[in-house]
């Protein structure tokens, strides 16, 4: 059998894209490194297909007994729902509370989503009344009962795939250390590690206890083959090339799967995968979430919401900008330049809260007891109800409902020269409201920390960013403005 890896045709997506781009069902904690192992275990093909199919197994099923027959709507819808929610995120390792959370907040979320945009094109009366309120309640049910059946039934599963496959990793190094924690710690991955080769001495190695080295990196080739090693994880650094190459060499006699654990995953990664130009294996280390199809589904999400929102707020827009003209002198809309997509200079809209419009190479940010905040303006930035005509600009397809908030151009010019990566936020829209917002890191940043972790909280989101995810955020934005727990707003 040859080595995956040394095939020059070889399918590029290796352990590589696992450690880069792990599923995570709930919002991202602050800060955080996720490393997963490579997907082959069928527990995880079975994760998913798993909700997506239960879905549209369901919405056949209250087809078949309302209407006798699958109609087409029905058909086109299950194709829809499908391939928005594939691939399912996986609950296995998580605690039963846990799976009940995500699965509820995740459907209400979808099903949300669904009858809002069904509403808006009509295309919901295509469906009977019963239809809809069966699959709103009885989808979340039978995907619980998938899940934990799923559960109970993974034993029996790693049993199908065979004996537990034997791995070594060389290199005794951070990535290295992570990958063998993640072999060993998860339940459900039919793996054994063996143990590391590694060529340096003991007090150049990171402390550890549990892992034992089972030789030099040039005896690696005859260990596999004599102890019938399936998997090997080569974890050493990218700098070390000819080491790379000498133990490729040794590996041309095994028929060991062999997966390469660059360094690279330490390094600050957005949305990184692996791709092909013209059959050539490439590794993107910074890209935009928003490519393909997801760029289309965050453009027509945004449409749908801010026509939602803008149609019934008329009348509010209408009161409030009646109510600055009758507080304060001056315009009634303040326009200021920013940085948007790709860093490029975007005007954005607010109602007007202060007695100045500020747009220069100096603004200062607004501080508590701001002498320059008009009366009426301290109510509007409270609410937030200042902010509505950005989705002017989520219209005019400058400004996204969700993404890292737009600073003032002078703001951008002096912090990119001060905090590394923070440029690596422009690679998408600028939102409305953002992962950093509803993380209480809104208004001043009086402080360069400040201004860090927003940034942190902002690369955190492109990071992981799902329609669910999105969803999440401008719920928590609702609560947060509606029960009045904004912090550092002036």
């Amino acid at each position: 059998m040859q080595n995956d890896f040394l095939s020059p045709t070889a399918n590029p997506t290796f352990t590589l894209l696992s450690l880069m781009n792990a599923h995570n069902t709930n919002p991202p904690v602050h800060k955080t490194t996720t490393i997963t192992i490579a997907r082959e275990n069928t527990i995880h093909i079975v994760e998913a297909f798993l909700d997506p199919l239960v879905t549209v197994f369901t919405l056949w099923a209250i087809a078949i007994y309302l209407e006798g027959t699958l109609p087409p709507s029905y058909l086109i819808l299950s194709i829809i729902v499908f391939s928005v929610s594939y691939p399912g995120h996986s609950k296995i390792q998580r605690t039963s509370w846990q799976i009940v959370k995500n699965t509820l907040v995740s459907w209400s979320l979808f099903a949300l989503l669904f009858l809002g945009f069904g509403q808006m094109t009509h295309s919901i009366n295509l469906f009977p009344y019963e239809a809809i309120v069966l699959c709103i309640f009885l989808t979340p049910v039978l995907q619980l009962m998938a899940n934990f059946g799923l559960r109970t039934f993974a034993p029996a599963l790693i049993k199908l795939q065979g004996p537990a496959k034997r791995a070594i990793i060389a290199g005794m190094n951070e990535q290295g250390l992570a990958l063998a924690d993640r072999l060993t710690q998860s339940e459900y991955e039919a793996i054994e590690l063996k143990g590391f080769f590694e060529d340096r001495s003991v007090d150049r190695i990171p402390s550890q206890s549990q892992y034992a080295i089972l030789g030099k990196l040039s005896e690696l080739g005859g260990y596999a083959k004599d102890h019938d090693i399936n998997i090997i994880y080569l974890s050493l650094p990218m700098a070390s090339q000819p080491r790379v190459l000498n133990v490729l060499d040794d590996l041309k006699d095994t028929t060991a799967s062999i997966y390469f654990v660059p360094d690279i995953f330490l390094t600050d990664l957005v949305q990184s995968r692996v791709s092909e130009v013209d059959g050539i294996p490439v590794v993107a280390v910074c890209e935009s979430p928003f490519m393909g199809f997801s760029g289309i589904t965050k453009r027509l999400a945004d449409l749908i919401f801010s026509i939602i929102i803008l149609i019934p707020a008329l009348p509010l827009l209408l009161l409030i900008a009646i109510g600055i003209k009758l507080s304060s002198p001056g315009p009634v809309i303040f326009k200021q330049r920013r940085y948007g997509l790709d860093g490029k200079e975007i005007i954005i809209y607010k109602f007007r809260s202060m007695s100045v419009c500020e747009d220069g190479n100096a603004i200062s940010q607004a501080q508590k007891d701001d002498v320059r905040t008009t009366p009426f303006g301290a109510f509007l930035r409270k609410t937030s109800l200042d902010e509505l005509p950005q989705l002017i600009n989520v219209l005019q397809g400058r400004m996204s409902v969700v993404g890292p908030r737009p600073h003032a151009v002078a703001h951008n010019e002096m912090y990119r020269k001060l905090i590394k990566g923070y440029m690596i936020r422009h690679k998408v829209k600028p939102g409305i409201t953002g992962w950093a917002q509803v993380n209480g890191l809104r208004g001043e940043t009086e402080t360069l920390n400040k201004m860090q972790s927003r940034i942190d909280y902002d690369l955190e989101y492109l990071r992981h960013w799902s329609m669910r995810f999105d969803l999440h955020i401008i719920f928590k934005t609702i609560w947060v403005i509606l029960f009045n727990r904004q912090k550092n707003v002036y």
